[in-house]
């Protein structure tokens, strides 16, 4: 496959250039190459079967060991960081029938050894088997990863990604967007959210280093940006939470981060408040927004925010599809909306994935041809201008109370917007199935309200500007900051179970 040959290719031209950075380790292409060769040698040794492997660990280098050997052996890998609870690991491994769990780091100790044989890494690498052959490699329609998502039902679902889907990301990313030659991604992503993909693999397409930030310097902000200043950090990929959470810290400035060129950011809606403080902030640098869900490999629109964009819009559009990508907006019955009117957005084009792993009847309700075409129901509200796309949020965040329906994304839109507040989140109390009222939970910005009771009506009185009054929430409840899981999204249901207790 393409992106492995561009890999090897950068180990025989650049095979010094460090591949992989953590606070903790480093390795080289060559280093890279040749150990997930060892690796696939081992896979092949120690299984008799084609089935998914199983990749467990937290940013260390044996995990991008770990997913090339696997795919060097034929097989496609399942990332698992070390945040994922145990019972959910248990489930991932019997939805995908895995038969091989690799252990990243020996001293994360994984206790599922009645389920799936475990063997650590470096274990693996110790047999010091040869490779297959490269035509044993992964090929253009063989599954490449398998990325795990919530499920409505609770039980987690495997998004099968083929190598013609990565590549198809992989591409556009180093022809479209300005990230050169050997440049350093950082990486804040754990390698089980798809987000991660945004660095990883293009910049191993492009010669360039990945700079991984642990979870244990993100949880001490000091020592991160301590860190990030040593860091060489050239493009930046975050979730948009990750990096508000960031500006927080004054420091976080073009001096902080002088090498810095490119802001790209998916996996939630860019604030406009955000993005104009990184123009603020990083003059020298770009900043991309983009969009797309794991069912599609990552992103499929971009847009770069300059001060113009800013300016004409108040929620930031999420961009314009990729050259090989179509978006089309449909309504209930699934039919073509023209320019302007809301409906839901579908994505057709070859970035769409395979569909859930073992989960036909999942798969064919979302997954689809259109014109003769893989296409994906996204579940996502947006509108078409003449091919800029701008996203509304999830359908299922439309809510109906007292007879209106009403989307809360749009809510938090406009709390955010009022100046006593720095980030929010809406709740909708419904103890019998039925919304009664809202809850917003808030990150006030600083005041000078001595008693909550003032904040709160200020911030009402504002709103009361921007909002007809049905959509104004009763109950305020303030928060030091905006929990978020470990993909650094905002944890919506950790909010909600606080602010409903």
């Amino acid at each position: 496959m393409k992106l492995l040959h561009t890999i090897h290719e950068y180990q025989q031209t650049k095979p010094t250039q460090p591949a992989f950075v953590s606070q903790h380790a480093s390795i080289t292409y060559d280093e890279l190459w040749h150990l997930s060769d060892q690796m696939a040698g081992a896979i092949d040794a120690v299984t008799n079967d084609s089935a998914p492997v199983i990749v467990y660990g937290h940013m260390e280098p044996e995990m991008l060991i770990s997913f090339l050997g696997s795919v060097k052996s034929g097989r496609p890998y399942i990332p698992v960081d070390i945040s994922i609870p145990a019972e959910r690991i248990v489930s991932i491994i019997e939805s995908s029938k895995a038969s091989l769990l690799i252990c990243a780091n020996e001293q994360n100790v994984l206790d599922v050894e009645e389920h799936i044989e475990v063997k650590s890494a470096a274990s693996l690498l110790a047999l010091e088997k040869e490779a297959p052959p490269s035509s044993q490699w992964v090929q253009q329609d063989d599954v490449f990863y398998i990325i795990y998502t919530s499920g409505s039902t609770g039980k987690p679902k495997g998004v099968q990604v083929t190598a013609k889907n990565l590549e198809s990301f992989t591409e556009w990313m180093c022809r479209d967007f300005p990230i050169g030659e050997g440049r350093t991604f950082l990486n804040q992503a754990p390698f089980s959210f798809d987000l991660s993909v945004m660095d990883l693999y293009p910049a191993l397409q492009s010669g360039g280093t990945l700079y991984c930030l642990v979870k244990d310097l993100v949880n001490k902000p000091k020592d991160m940006f301590a860190a990030l200043g040593q860091s060489d950090v050239e493009v930046w990929t975050s979730t948009p939470s990750f990096v508000q959470m960031c500006l927080m810290d004054p420091s976080f400035t073009g001096e902080l981060l002088p090498d810095l060129k490119v802001f790209l950011f998916c996996g939630e809606a860019l604030p406009v408040s955000v993005a104009s403080a990184l123009l603020e902030r990083f003059p020298k640098a770009q900043v991309f927004n983009t969009y797309g869900p794991t069912e599609a490999t990552v992103a499929i629109t971009s847009i770069e925010v300059t001060q113009a964009i800013l300016d004409q819009h108040d929620s930031l559009p999420v961009g314009y599809a990729k050259p090989d990508t179509d978006i089309v907006i449909l309504d209930e019955e699934g039919k073509n909306l023209p320019d302007g009117e809301k409906g839901e957005i579908v994505i057709v084009g070859p970035s769409v994935t395979r569909g859930y792993l073992g989960e036909q009847a999942l798969t064919d309700k979302v997954f689809f041809e259109y014109e003769g075409r893989p296409a994906y129901r996204t579940g996502d509200a947006g509108v078409a201008q003449d091919g800029l796309i701008t996203c509304h949020g999830r359908l299922d965040y439309q809510i109906k109370l007292h007879g209106y329906r009403m989307e809360l994304e749009e809510i938090e839109y406009h709390v955010s917007e009022t100046t006593h507040v720095n980030a929010c989140v809406i709740v909708p109390f419904q103890p019998n199935g039925h919304v009664e009222y809202l809850i917003a939970a808030i990150v006030p910005a600083a005041h000078s309200f001595e008693k909550e009771y003032q904040l709160t009506s200020a911030i009402k009185k504002e709103m009361a500007d921007s909002l007809p009054a049905y959509m104004i929430p009763r109950k305020f409840v303030y928060l030091e900051q905006l929990y978020m899981t470990p993909n650094g999204k905002v944890d919506r249901k950790r909010i909600a179970k606080e602010v409903l207790l």
